[in-house]
């Protein structure tokens, strides 16, 4: 087991530990389409999400993500399209849950990375869970190869870990 000491911009003197081996040992109903670096590698979040938090998670992770180390910047997303509402929105909508200030992709990359929390990983896993409804409607409305079809909502898909590029596994 390995302790992590995180001291960051929005979260100071916590730790948590992994319990799991890193990418492994999932909840069996929690399959995302990417890991946390793919998911950066393609663009999510303006590249401004995990910018002053990069000494928690692996420098690979870092290497060939779209980072905007300034400012949030749309055309670092997958789409070039803002899709994403404010830290502000978040916390006012209850959506900021357990020890995880950044929300729901900063708490995948901790599960990911192994730590485990039974009661907030039940709750997140659901809201990755309910969010299929988007990848259901893009399948519904969008032809497959028309990638510029709801582009925002194919963003938001990307940044919740399904494959916004539409396949038929829905």
């Amino acid at each position: 087991m390995k302790t992590v000491y995180v001291n960051d911009k929005m979260q100071r003197n916590y730790t948590y530990v992994l319990i799991a081996p890193i990418g492994k040992e999932f909840d069996e109903t929690f399959k995302p389409a990417f890991t946390p670096p793919e998911m950066l590698a393609l663009g999510v979040f303006e590249g401004h999400y995990l910018n002053d938090c990069q000494d928690e998670f692996p420098q690979e992770w870092f290497d060939y993500g779209k980072l905007s180390p300034k400012h949030p910047d749309v055309q670092q997303n997958c789409f070039k399209i803002k899709s994403r509402l404010s830290l502000v929105e978040w916390r006012k909508r209850g959506w900021i849950i357990g020890p995880d200030p950044r929300g729901w992709f900063q708490w995948y990359c901790r599960y990911y990375m192994g730590r485990r929390m039974p009661e907030i990983d039940k709750i997140q896993i659901g809201r990755w869970k309910a969010f299929k409804r988007h990848k259901i409607q893009l399948y519904k409305n969008c032809p497959l190869s028309k990638l510029n079809c709801r582009p925002k909502q194919r963003q938001a898909l990307l940044q919740w870990s399904y494959n916004p590029f539409v396949d038929e596994n829905i």
